[in-house]
C-alpha cells in the first residue's frame, strides 16, 4: 500500500501547474477561463441571449413600464440591469443564486394587475429568495421571454448542481475579474491589494508584498496568469484541514480507505471500509488515486465541504419522523398575518405573501376576512393603512401552492369580521375554489375521539374557525363572537390603554354571526372560547381548539405549566403576537414550544432571530411543516413543566462542547467601500427550557473576514436537549456601537453531527451567503 501511495503521490508532484497541498476549494485559476457555471453552455442558443442582452420592460404599476436593458455578465451568475438612477453596482444587479423561480405568463399578483397592455406570451416573473420583491418583466416577443425564462431556468440548475468547490472557484474568478482594473490578464501589487480588500482581509503590506513577490517568478511586478493560481492557492491555503488530513494519513500525506475509516469512526460516523471506499470514489478528484482507493488533501477538503460534511445531520433532511400521530402532537410551521409583506400599519397585502409562506413550508396560513364592495370578501389588517386583496384571490392562491412544497394538511385561520352573506360567499369560494382539496367532513363519518393525523390528511386543507351547534334550534347558534373575545379582559384594557386602539380590526358590524355555509367547511379545528385550563381539560372536544394572545399564554406556562403542557397533548392552540406592535415584531416562540403548543404563530415578513428559530425548528423532517414533539409532550398524563423540568420525566441532559476553529469568505458588510472590513466573532446560542437557554461568544478577530481563526471551545450543559435550539451567530465587533450582523445558521440540538464540520450561513432574510461557512468540531456527551 505505501508504495502505491508513494507512486501517486510522484504523479501528482509532476502534474504542470498544479499544487499537490492544495485543498479542493483552491481551484487553477485562470484570469480569461470560462465560469464554471457557463462550462458546456457557451453555445446554448438561450445563454447566447442572456449574454447579449434585452430591452425588457419592468412592471410596477399601471403606469409604471419602462424599457430597461437587462444582461447576464460574463461571470455567469449575475444579471445586470440599466437604471436611470445612480447607484452602486451592488444595487443593480442581482444573483442567479438568489432566484427561486421564473414564472411564466400572468403568475404573479403585479402581472394579473398590471401586465394587460403586454400579450400574455411575452410576460414573465423572477421571484427572489428572501424579502426581495418579484421583478415582473415583459419581453419584446413572446420568443424572447422564452429565451430568458429557459435560460435562466438552465442557470438556476447548473447553480443548484454547484459543489462547494466549484461556487468557490466561481466567486474567486469575479473577484479577480473585477480586481484587474485594466483588463489586462495581469496583476499589480496594487490590484492584488485592492483584491485582498475586496475578499474582506486587511493583510499586512509587508507580509503581502512577500508573497507577491515570492509567486512573482518572472520578476517583472506583475503576476500573470500561473503566478496569479499560485498566489491564489497560497492563500486559499486551509492549514487547520491541512493538521488533520495529516494526523490520519502521516507522513506519506495521502489517506488510505483504512485510514479514512478511522477518521469517520472519530467523526461518529459510519465506520465500515465500503462506506470509506464510497466516499472515496465520491469526492477524490484525482483519478490515479481513486483507482487505488486513495484520498489526497483536495479529496478530503471536498467532503468536509460537502453536505456529507455539514454540521445538519443529513438523515433528518428527509421525512424521517412518524407522521400518524394526532395532529396536536406536532410542532406546526403558523404564519400571523400572513397576506402582510411589511408592517401591519402601513404595509401592503398581497397575495404573493401566501405563496412566501407556502414555500417555506408553512402549515398554517391566516385569512384576514372583511366586508369588501360588490359582495365580495377582502383581506387586510382592518382600520388600518394596510392595502386590500380579495379573499377569491387569495384561495386561488392557496390553492396553486398549498402543496408545493408539502404534502401534509394545511390549515387556513380564519378571522372572520365579514356579516352572514358574505360569509356564504367565502364558503362558496373555497368549495369551488379548493374543491377536494377541503376537507368538509369527519374522515371516518363520526366525530373522533382523538384528532387525525398529517398523514391521514395528507394533500387536504382544513379551515379553522367558528362552528354552529349542532342543534340548529339551539338559541346561541347566532351569538358566536369573533376571536378577539377570546382574549383575558388584560389585554382588551391594554388595547384600550393604548393610543393605538383602532390599529386593532374591530368587529363588523353583524359578525357576531356564523352562517350555515361557513360553519359547514370548519371539521377538526373548531375555534372556541378559553375560560380556564381546568374546565378545558374536562369539557372541551378534540375537534376544539382555542387561540392565545403571546401574553395570555405566557402567563398560563408560568402559572400553570404541567396543565397547559398536558392541554396541548390534547388539543390544538394557537398562539398569536400582541396587536400593538406597529413593526409587527415578532415573539420568542421558544417558550411556546417548551409548554408544547402547536400553531405558534409568526410574522413571516419580519426577519431575525425569531424567524431563525422558526426556520431551524422546521428545518428538519422534510421542511414539511410538521415536527413531531417529544414523548413527554404528547403524553396526556405528562409531568413535565418547561418552567422548572426534573429528571426523570423522560429528558436525556447532555454536555455540549464546541470549538470554533475558522471561518472563510465572509461577506463583505458595505460592498461599496473597500476599506470596510469585518471584526468578526462568533457567538454559540442555546433556546430551549429557561433553565437551558445560554450565550457565548468568541473574542473578535480584527480586520479579517476572508480566514479568521479562532480556536476556542464554548461549553454548554442542556438539560432538556430534545427541545433545544443551537445558533450560530457570526457578527462584525464595534466598539462605538451595536454589532451588525454578518450570518447565522440555526438547527434543533437533536439533528446536529459530531466531530469536524462546516457550518453554511445564511443572511438576515435566510438566504444562503455561499461561499461563507464556518468550521467547528462539535462533541454531545450525555451527562
Amino acid at each position: 500500500m505505501r508504495a502505491v501511495k508513494e507512486r501517486v503521490r510522484e504523479r501528482e508532484k509532476q502534474r504542470e501547474g498544479c499544487f499537490l497541498s492544495a485543498p479542493a476549494d483552491q481551484p487553477c485559476l485562470k484570469m480569461a477561463s470560462i465560469p464554471a457555471i457557463l462550462q458546456g453552455l457557451t453555445d446554448d442558443e438561450d445563454i447566447k441571449v442572456l449574454l447579449k442582452g434585452s430591452l425588457l420592460w419592468k412592471i410596477k404599476g399601471r403606469h409604471q413600464q419602462k424599457q430597461r436593458l437587462h444582461r447576464l455578465q460574463d461571470d455567469g451568475m449575475t444579471i445586470w440591469f440599466e437604471t436611470r438612477f445612480k447607484r452602486a453596482h451592488s444595487k443593480h444587479v442581482f444573483s442567479i443564486l438568489h432566484i427561486e423561480s421564473v414564472r411564466e405568463g400572468y403568475q404573479s399578483e403585479g402581472l394579473r394587475k398590471y401586465g394587460g397592455s403586454f400579450p400574455e406570451a411575452q410576460c414573465f416573473t423572477i421571484v427572489f429568495r428572501g424579502k426581495r420583491k418579484n421583478l415582473d418583466l415583459a419581453a419584446q416577443t413572446a420568443e424572447e421571454a422564452q429565451r430568458w425564462v429557459r435560460g435562466l431556468t438552465k442557470l438556476m440548475a447548473r447553480a443548484e448542481a454547484m459543489s462547494q468547490r466549484e461556487k468557490l472557484e466561481h466567486w474567486i474568478h469575479d473577484i479577480l475579474q473585477r480586481a484587474d482594473k485594466n483588463k489586462d490578464n495581469k496583476m499589480s501589487f496594487k490590484e492584488i491589494k485592492n483584491m485582498l480588500r475586496m475578499i474582506n482581509i486587511d493583510m499586512n503590506d509587508m507580509y503581502a508584498y512577500k508573497l507577491f513577490k515570492e509567486c512573482d517568478k518572472s520578476n517583472n511586478d506583475r503576476l500573470e496568469e500561473h503566478e496569479i493560481e499560485e498566489f491564489c492557492t497560497r492563500l486559499m491555503a486551509r492549514p487547520e484541514l491541512e493538521d488533520i488530513f495529516h494526523r490520519y494519513s502521516g507522513e506519506d500525506c495521502v489517506l488510505s480507505a483504512e485510514e479514512l475509516r478511522e477518521f469517520l469512526y472519530d467523526q461518529g460516523e459510519e465506520a465500515s471500509l465500503q462506506r470509506a471506499r464510497e466516499i472515496i470514489q465520491m469526492y477524490e478528484l484525482n483519478e490515479r488515486a481513486r483507482q487505488h482507493d486513495l484520498m489526497m488533501l483536495d479529496g478530503f477538503t471536498m467532503y468536509l465541504l460537502s453536505s456529507a460534511g455539514s454540521i445538519l445531520n443529513q438523515a433528518h433532511t428527509g421525512i424521517y419522523q412518524d407522521m400518524t400521530q394526532p395532529l396536536c402532537h406536532y410542532f406546526i410551521s403558523s404564519s400571523h398575518n400572513t397576506y402582510l409583506t411589511d408592517n401591519q400599519i402601513g404595509g401592503a397585502s398581497s397575495t404573493e405573501a401566501y405563496i412566501r409562506a407556502l414555500m417555506k413550508g408553512c402549515r398554517c396560513v391566516e385569512l384576514d376576512c372583511w366586508e369588501g364592495s360588490n359582495g365580495e370578501p377582502i383581506i387586510y389588517h382592518g382600520h388600518t393603512l394596510t392595502s386590500k386583496i380579495l379573499f377569491r384571490d387569495a384561495i386561488e392562491s392557496i390553492r396553486d401552492y398549498a402543496f408545493k412544497h408539502s404534502p401534509y394538511p394545511l390549515i387556513l385561520s380564519l378571522e372572520n369580521h365579514c356579516g352572514l352573506e358574505q360569509q356564504s360567499t367565502m364558503a362558496h369560494h373555497m368549495k369551488t375554489i379548493l374543491g377536494d382539496m377541503l376537507l368538509t367532513q369527519p374522515l371516518d363519518g363520526d366525530t373522533p375521539k382523538q384528532l387525525p393525523s398529517p398523514e391521514q390528511l395528507k394533500w387536504k386543507i382544513l379551515v379553522k374557525g367558528k362552528k354552529l351547534l349542532e342543534d340548529k334550534s339551539d338559541p346561541e347558534r347566532g351569538s358566536f363572537t369573533s376571536s378577539h373575545e377570546e382574549e383575558t379582559e388584560e389585554d382588551e384594557d391594554e388595547r384600550s390603554a393604548n393610543s393605538l386602539q383602532e390599529i386593532k380590526p374591530l368587529q363588523a358590524k353583524d359578525a357576531t354571526q356564523i352562517s350555515r355555509e361557513l360553519s359547514d367547511v370548519v371539521v377538526y379545528c373548531r375555534t372556541v372560547p378559553f375560560r380556564s385550563l381546568a374546565r378545558a381539560l374536562q369539557h372541551q372536544q378534540p375537534t376544539e381548539m382555542s387561540s392565545f394572545s403571546e401574553r395570555k399564554a405566557r402567563k398560563l406556562i408560568k402559572e400553570s405549566g404541567n396543565l397547559f403542557v398536558r392541554y396541548n397533548t390534547r388539543h390544538l392552540s394557537r398562539i398569536y403576537p400582541l396587536g400593538l406592535k406597529m413593526n409587527s415584531a415578532n415573539y420568542d416562540p421558544q417558550e411556546m414550544w417548551n409548554a408544547g403548543c402547536q400553531l405558534v404563530a409568526l410574522n413571516f415578513q419580519t426577519p431575525g432571530a425569531e424567524m431563525d428559530l422558526n426556520d431551524g425548528r422546521f428545518l428538519v423532517n422534510g421542511s414539511c411543516g410538521y415536527v413531531l414533539k417529544p414523548p413527554w409532550l404528547r403524553h396526556g398524563q405528562t409531568t413535565f413543566d418547561p418552567e422548572s423540568p426534573r429528571r426523570g420525566t423522560g429528558q436525556r441532559p447532555v454536555a455540549l462542547t464546541i470549538k470554533v476553529i475558522t471561518a472563510q469568505q465572509l461577506p463583505k458588510l458595505n460592498k461599496e467601500k473597500n476599506s470596510s472590513i469585518v471584526d468578526p466573532f462568533v457567538r454559540i446560542e442555546i433556546h430551549g427550557v429557561p433553565v437551558d437557554c445560554c450565550k457565548k461568544q468568541t473574542e473578535y478577530r480584527l480586520n479579517n473576514g476572508f480566514n479568521p481563526c479562532w480556536n476556542e471551545t464554548l461549553m454548554f450543559q442542556v438539560r432538556v436537549p430534545e427541545l433545544a435550539l443551537v445558533r450560530f451567530v457570526v457578527e462584525d465587533y464595534d466598539t462605538t456601537s451595536s454589532n451588525d450582523f454578518v450570518g447565522q445558521f440555526t438547527l434543533p440540538l437533536p439533528s446536529i453531527k459530531e466531530g469536524y464540520r462546516h457550518i453554511h450561513l445564511l443572511s438576515k432574510d435566510g438566504t444562503s451567503l455561499s461561499p461563507a461557512t464556518l468550521f467547528v468540531h462539535v462533541k454531545c456527551k450525555k451527562m
